[in-house]
């Protein structure tokens, strides 16, 4: 099943880069603004020899990596303290739904009169969006901890710190997890926005640049790099999520599947 899956979507793929290569050489679209695949193709080639390239994917990732990072630890702690601790849901559940909805590149503006074009303004964008995903997962995993399972755990006179780990964690890791693969495709794109819109190092930089000097094969070659990085990433975040939670019912019931 698998094999006849993968052959598939190779199908699928051959047939629309096929049709990216028909869609400009018919004159259906101008080839000045979306040129055949062959060409994008042979952008993509001249990119990857490019030492400048390079270092803009990795700031790319090094922005994005360090935002998904702090924004995994920060909320994982932010939200079994919230759940932990008496009547601290209720006093922050206001603020939550306040601040949550904010859209994040609405603080583009703030970013730029704090940090200008550096890092620190692309970190501050993505910990922003990334940190509510992980937040609340983690807040829904905690709700989702059995009464039972937590007194049983109180009548043996396990502490707090115990309770959290033995009972509350293994709960509310599922919950995490999912918050921290959703965490990751929202870093990836506030990174990209940042350095799009702000100018800071990094792929967005680059496809800003070369839209700006009409250099249209290599944009295009720039937005497969993204979204291949994006693919990238969401396959590492789902083989994370099985390895955390080969335990579970529900991979151990994938994998059996």
């Amino acid at each position: 099943m698998k094999g006849v899956n993968a052959a598939l979507g190779a199908a699928g793929l051959a047939a629309f880069l096929a049709l990216g290569e028909a869609v400009p050489r018919l004159g259906l679209v101008k080839e000045a603004y979306f040129p055949p695949t062959s060409r994008i193709a042979s952008a993509l080639g001249d990119e990857l020899s490019d030492t400048a390239f390079w270092q803009a994917l990795g700031d790319t990732l090094t922005g994005w990596a360090l935002g998904l990072a702090i924004a995994v630890c920060a909320g994982v702690v932010a939200g079994v303290l919230v759940s932990v601790v008496p009547y601290l849901r209720a006093v922050t559940a206001s603020t939550i739904e306040f601040l949550r909805p904010i859209p994040s590149v609405a603080l583009i503006p703030l970013a730029v009169l704090l940090y200008g074009t550096e890092l620190r303004s692309v970190l501050l964008l993505v910990v922003y969006a990334s940190f509510w995903q992980v937040l609340i997962q983690t807040l829904y995993g905690v709700q989702d901890v059995d009464p039972v399972a937590e007194e049983t755990a109180r009548s043996y006179g396990l502490g707090t710190w115990a309770r959290v780990r033995h009972v509350l964690w293994p709960t509310a890791l599922p919950y995490v997890m999912t918050g921290v693969r959703l965490a990751a495709a929202v870093a990836l794109i506030l990174a990209i926005t940042a350095e799009l819109v702000i100018g800071a190092p990094g792929l967005g930089r680059q496809i800003a640049v070369a839209q700006t000097s009409q250099a249209v094969p290599e944009m295009y070659a720039l937005i497969v790099v993204a979204g291949l990085l994006g693919l990238i990433i969401n396959v590492g975040a789902r083989t994370v999520e099985r390895w955390a939670l080969a335990w579970h019912q529900s991979v151990r019931g994938e994998v059996a599947v």
